[in-house]
């Protein structure tokens, strides 16, 4: 099945399409859309969605990526992108730089639009750690701050195959092939 995948992240498309496999062929676009705002990272996802599929009128996935730090009562949250461009991983290191808490909830929300009134969402969560430093040269963005719980290494530190068993990614992208099997295929 070919989709589009809603990001021009060459990042994001090489470690979706190598969790999914062959079964999906996937295409990604240039497009920006404006997206809402709102602590609800579904709400913004299905949103996204919608957006693009107005525009591009054909198959698609977005992802709405959320970093939820528990001392900062769940900030930076679905604004991750926005507070990582302003900060980078020292800032955001810097954010819990007197929290005794450095617990964080990562999650990333993947809504399939198939057509105007056939949408889906898959959410996968991942609890773990901020580091007090970058560690790490694989993946991008946070991963190099990032400690699964009851890891010792960031996401970064990890092989792709080791990433991949902690991955709150990995965990939605399951669920969206799951459906996709048991649906379009």
């Amino acid at each position: 099945m070919k989709l589009v995948f809603a990001t021009s992240n060459q990042n994001k498309i090489n470690e979706v399409n190598r969790i999914l496999g062959s079964d999906v062929e996937l295409e990604g676009t240039s497009l920006e859309i404006e997206e809402i705002q709102s602590l609800n990272p579904a709400k913004v996802a299905e949103e996204k969605a919608k957006a693009y599929y107005k525009v591009l009128k054909t198959p698609l996935i977005v992802e709405d990526t959320s970093l939820n730090f528990n001392a900062l009562n769940g900030l930076p949250g679905p604004y991750i992108n926005d507070f990582s461009k302003a900060l980078n991983n020292k800032g955001l290191i810097n954010l819990l730089s007197s929290a005794d808490n450095r617990r964080a909830i990562a999650q990333v929300t993947f809504c399939l639009i198939l057509d105007e009134n056939n949408i889906h969402t898959f959410e996968g969560k991942v609890e773990g750690d901020i580091s007090t430093e970058e560690r790490g040269n694989n993946g991008f963005g946070w991963d190099p701050i990032f400690i699964p719980l009851g890891q010792g290494k960031t996401f970064a530190e990890m092989i792709d195959s080791e990433k991949d068993v902690y991955s709150m990614r990995a965990k939605a992208l399951s669920l969206l092939q799951q459906y996709l099997s048991a649906n379009l295929f």
